[in-house]
């Protein structure tokens, strides 16, 4: 039997980003190894008409993603349903390669089972990504490209990185988000504004018709927040992914004084948010929910409160490649104990009971 605590103790022995590297290495290998690949996706791909839906004419089995930041050049995507995704996101992608933020730049915090990261969108740029994703899509699972500005981009040219990269990705993966909530760029948070937004998603819009999400920062008031995000469905956004990582280093014990902070500390922080944006959005746009998520409880106190899917990363650091089928398992029971038949009567219903 696989024992992910066993192996947990071993790359926790590594610094943090080396851990990530051998980790990769594995899932890059995992699919070319079909008997123990076969083996992960039987344990771990659980598919259940309580949880298929069709959201945006995209088909997801289950209602768990990968958060940004895992797969940055898309090398893993073959190897995610073995680890239970219902999809995928890969990036941030820049149109330019670029190395990120100098190292040291990713913190473990296991008693809290939490990260700070401060990689700086490190990736391999557009093209070779673009090449990545044309090896293995469409794939059996939809994948989601995440953009960003390179850093060396202006902040008056960025809106030329962010057409640039939807024109490259017009015809590969299943949906974008314009990410403009990383912490770890210089200013790319400044972009958090409305006219910005505006110009942005009217932009994309009139070069794709493939669905594009705007993912937000969990650090803004939450009547901003609301009015950000309505401006962008206004202008052409299919929904609204919340939230990034957060800069509230109040939340960790001896925190680094930069980077963002992901993982079981976020929770609440990330929940109240997407609550408030939810008491005003669910209904009118989708809505998906990230951010220290990492049960099945978790999950579908995210559902319950508005979100048609959830996305997970640090959790699974911690937790391992068991995490994701546990929580959809979970689902299906928690679902069934509410009486419903099917994910979508669950979705928003505390909202609906309340009002």
């Amino acid at each position: 039997m696989f024992d992910y605590n066993s192996v947990k103790k071993v790359l926790f022995k590594f610094d943090p980003e080396t851990a990530h590297t051998i980790g990769e290495f594995g899932l890059k290998l995992l699919p070319k190894c079909s008997l123990l690949n076969n083996f992960f996706v039987e344990k771990n791909f659980i598919t259940s008409s309580a949880l298929r839906q069709d959201i945006l004419g995209i088909h997801f089995e289950n209602p768990v993603g990968l958060g940004a930041g895992f797969d940055k050049n898309a090398t893993m995507v073959e190897a995610m349903p073995a680890l239970g995704f219902g999809f995928t996101e890969i990036g941030t992608v820049t149109p330019k390669p670029q190395s990120g933020n100098p190292k040291p730049r990713l913190f473990r915090y296991p008693e809290q089972n939490s990260i700070q990261n401060a990689m700086g969108f490190n990736n391999l740029g557009a093209y070779v990504i673009s090449q990545n994703v044309k090896k293995v899509y469409p794939f059996s699972i939809p994948v989601g490209i995440n953009i960003g500005k390179n850093k060396a981009t202006a902040e008056i040219d960025a809106m030329k990185d962010y057409e640039t990269l939807i024109r490259t990705f017009e015809h590969l993966g299943d949906y974008l988000v314009v990410n403009i909530s990383s912490p770890n760029t210089p200013n790319l948070r400044d972009l958090q504004n409305e006219e910005f937004i505006k110009n942005t998603f009217y932009m994309a819009k009139s070069i794709t018709k493939k669905p594009i999400f705007l993912k937000i920062a969990p650090d803004m008031e939450a009547s901003v927040a609301i009015d950000i995000c309505n401006c962008a469905i206004s202008n052409g956004a299919d929904g609204i992914i919340a939230t990034n990582t957060t800069i509230d280093y109040t939340l960790l014990p001896n925190p680094q004084n930069f980077g963002g902070i992901s993982g079981e500390v976020l929770k609440e922080k990330s929940f109240n948010l997407f609550k408030e944006i939810a008491k005003e959005l669910y209904g009118k746009t989708i809505l998906i929910s990230v951010g220290g998520i990492s049960t099945a409880e978790d999950a579908y106190e995210r559902i319950k409160v508005g979100a048609s899917l959830v996305q997970v990363y640090s959790g699974l650091i911690f937790k391992g490649p068991s995490m994701v089928g546990d929580i959809n398992r979970g689902l299906i029971e928690l679902l069934k104990k509410d009486g419903f038949s099917h994910i979508s009567q669950a979705i928003g219903i505390d909202l609906k009971t309340n009002n």
